[in-house]
């Protein structure tokens, strides 16, 4: 496995993976020294890349293979936060219901908790049934301004 780091408005974030796939992409609340771009392992390119791009707004889906560790139903409930559309949202309730199963909004809500592809599986996109932000493990300011990020606030006019 392999380590890249990145600084991006949010912090330090850490890039792991190799020829099989990103398997961790996580943001540090410590400060880290950024990888420089010549040494940027192969196997990470694309996704440090692709990175930089989202977060100079130049980037709405990321495109590099993944390879995160988890059970069958937290894939399945990370699978189902990658259709998530770029700027909309959803709630567990919502995505508990996509899964088959309303009864299992915690469960769903757990599997969100442990992903492990920050940004890339958007589990930023998971709001409260009331619009509310609700727990991010990243804290909430991060999610706020991810989703400000994905869906600026419309300018009002003044004329």
């Amino acid at each position: 496995m392999e380590t890249a780091y990145i600084n991006t408005p949010l912090g330090t974030t850490a890039i792991e993976g190799d020829a099989a796939g990103i398997a961790r992409i996580t943001v540090l609340n410590d400060k880290a020294e950024s990888t420089k771009a010549d040494m940027v392992p192969e196997a990470l390119h694309d996704a440090v890349n692709q990175l930089i791009e989202y977060f100079n707004g130049n980037r709405t889906a990321f495109t590099f293979k993944l390879n995160p560790l988890g059970t069958d139903f937290q894939k399945k409930v990370w699978q189902a936060l990658l259709e998530i559309p770029f700027g909309k949202t959803t709630s567990y309730q919502e995505l508990a219901v996509k899964l088959g199963d309303v009864k299992a909004i915690r469960a769903v809500a757990a599997a969100n908790g442990k992903n492990p592809l920050w940004i890339v599986v958007p589990c930023h996109r998971v709001i409260g049934s009331d619009g509310s932000l609700t727990g991010y493990a990243g804290g909430l300011w991060r999610k706020k301004w991810l989703l400000e990020h994905e869906c600026p606030p419309v300018q009002q006019s003044l004329f």
